[in-house]
């Protein structure tokens, strides 16, 4: 999915991404350096664009996420310190500001509920709406983590720091996940040898 159009000076930006490490665009922001926060914009935005839209199953919602998203991050130079890889950081803020912008957006259409729709995992041997109906299926933390592991590539204990729980939760829940996946008719085949 291409949460972002790209036009034609956006995509010249994209051509000339920054190619320094995340800690040396961070201390370079910290240091007034605009530039390396427009590098760290450009090489995050599109992942904090694609979470927000699972989280909302929208477009429009997920575009002010990631400016949301963005501006939160901003207010933390100068004076950031990078403890962690970005995306962990970053993924609490992205889920609380999808949440309230789900819930926002629900209050303003009466309560009727927002679409959950899963399109960061391909379509293979089975269609994609199959694959929606599964996940959609898994409470939202196994669907949670089971994304944030499989999707978007965090190992356990970035998982278990960016939603702030134990790293044996973490195992349970992507065990239980998987356990689920191996035993529904529509999804076991990706786990058979």
């Amino acid at each position: 999915m291409a949460a972002l159009e790209k036009d034609d000076s956006l995509a010249r930006l994209a051509e000339d991404e920054d190619s320094r490490s995340d800690h040396e665009l961070i201390a370079a922001a910290n240091a007034g350096d605009a530039g390396a926060f427009e590098g760290l914009y450009f090489r995050y935005r599109e992942w904090v664009a694609n979470l927000a839209y699972r989280f909302i199953g929208d477009h429009a919602l997920a575009l002010d996420v990631v400016q949301e998203t963005f501006l939160y991050f901003l207010q933390k130079f100068p004076g950031f310190v990078l403890t962690c890889q970005l995306k962990t950081f970053l993924y609490p803020a992205v889920r609380n500001l999808s949440i309230a912008a789900r819930r926002k957006a629900q209050r303003a259409q009466g309560d009727a509920p927002l679409p959950e729709t899963l399109e960061a995992l391909p379509s293979t041997a089975c269609s994609l709406d199959e694959v929606d109906g599964v996940l959609n299926g898994l409470s939202s933390e196994h669907r949670e983590v089971l994304l944030l592991r499989f999707v978007d590539g965090l190992t356990m204990a970035e998982i278990a720091e960016a939603l702030q729980i134990p790293v044996g939760t973490v195992k349970s829940r992507t065990h239980t996940a998987l356990a689920t996946l191996r035993a529904d008719e529509r999804t076991k085949k990706f786990f058979e040898r």
